[in-house]
């Protein structure tokens, strides 16, 4: 009698386990979100209209770029439509921080010589702050505290938090009259004083005296590193607040790395919205998807597939965008932007949010 008790019980165990097994395997909800510009004040009746707008195309949040100000009226109209509100956040690159060009010597410093407040690569908003000078740290972490205090925030979402590109994607190079096949000295970031005095601590050597820096694979983690740092500061300080952070990031990491300096596996996020824009690389829509599979395989974290309404024109496109995203591990897809669609990719939103 006792074996036949035993054995109830420890079948009831099982399934119940195999239950919770199910429970957790269970796939959350497909979601759609779009990047939004808050602007410089707030419009209670653009809102409301703009909000109305995202609700109708089954979109459930936005990453608004605005104020914290701006960002406190917005939440409350978001939420009676079930919208959820991010703090969307330029990072080290900051055109026009009135309080930054106040101090030159925060900016990155390219392997010319030249820090990003003199000489502004491939367009004028380019001003990127250095992750090695610690005041200028210190006023990043500060802008993402005060996006932190904003009650009912979702998350504070870093953008520009990387350093210049030091590989513009194909389809940009043109547009500058570039064609960069080795790793330009004007475009490639960071040799700030602080940064070449950090590295020759440790290896003896100065990064500027490299015929190929782009060989040192030292050179080019401690430089990850500092971003990487940087970002898990934000991180930690925000999780202790019980908030949370996500980041737009490039494509997937190898890539990312390459590109921009960018290493956005090693990051403690809540969740990556990589910018997806295949056109700007020449590739076609079957490269969303594989880029997809690559970021979800690389991290822990959610996925969230950005995607270029300018490149998916076509609706059935950005039908197939949305769906070969789905198919290889996003949780969602968060769209650039909701705000231009026409009225046909408006349709595939529709059409697909009642499929969800």
């Amino acid at each position: 009698m006792k074996k036949i008790f035993l054995l109830a019980i420890v079948t009831t165990l099982f399934f119940s386990c195999k239950e919770q097994e199910k429970q957790v395997e269970t796939p959350s909800k497909f979601t759609f979100s779009s990047w939004a510009h808050g602007g410089g004040k707030f419009k209670e009746d653009v809102w409301k209209k703009r909000i109305r707008f995202y609700d109708s195309l089954g979109i459930s949040e936005i990453l608004v770029g605005g104020s914290p100000e701006v960002l406190r009226q917005i939440i409350p109209l978001a939420k009676e439509k079930n919208i959820k509100v991010h703090g969307w956040m330029w990072t080290l690159n900051r055109p026009g921080d009135t309080i930054a060009k106040k101090h030159p010597e925060w900016y990155a410093v390219n392997r010319n010589g030249q820090n990003s407040l003199e000489y502004r690569a491939y367009v004028d908003y380019y001003q990127w702050l250095s992750p090695f000078h610690p005041e200028a740290r210190n006023h990043i972490i500060n802008n993402a505290k005060k996006l932190m205090e904003v009650e009912g925030l979702a998350s504070v979402h870093l953008d520009y938090v990387r350093y210049p590109d030091v590989i513009l994607g194909a389809d940009l190079q043109p547009k500058y009259n570039l064609v960069q096949e080795t790793e330009m000295p004007e475009y490639d970031y960071d040799y700030h004083p602080i940064a070449r005095e950090g590295f020759k601590k440790i290896f003896d050597k100065d990064p500027m005296d490299f015929k190929h820096p782009e060989l040192s694979t030292e050179w080019r983690q401690y430089r990850l590193n500092a971003v990487t740092s940087l970002v898990n500061e934000i991180v930690e300080i925000a999780h202790a607040k019980n908030k949370k952070v996500t980041a737009a990031v490039f494509p997937f990491p190898e890539m990312s790395r390459q590109m921009v300096r960018q290493a956005w596996n090693d990051w403690n996020l809540d969740t990556a919205y990589p910018m997806l824009y295949q056109n700007f690389y020449r590739e076609n829509i079957n490269w969303i998807g594989f880029a997809t599979k690559q970021g979800v395989s690389d991290v822990e974290f959610p996925v969230v597939s950005g995607l270029y309404a300018p490149a998916l024109r076509d609706p059935k496109d950005l039908e197939k965008a949305i769906l070969i995203a789905k198919e290889n591990g996003a949780n969602g897809i968060s769209i650039f932007t909701a705000d231009g669609l026409t009225k046909e990719q408006q349709a595939v939103f529709v059409k697909l949010k009642n499929q969800n």
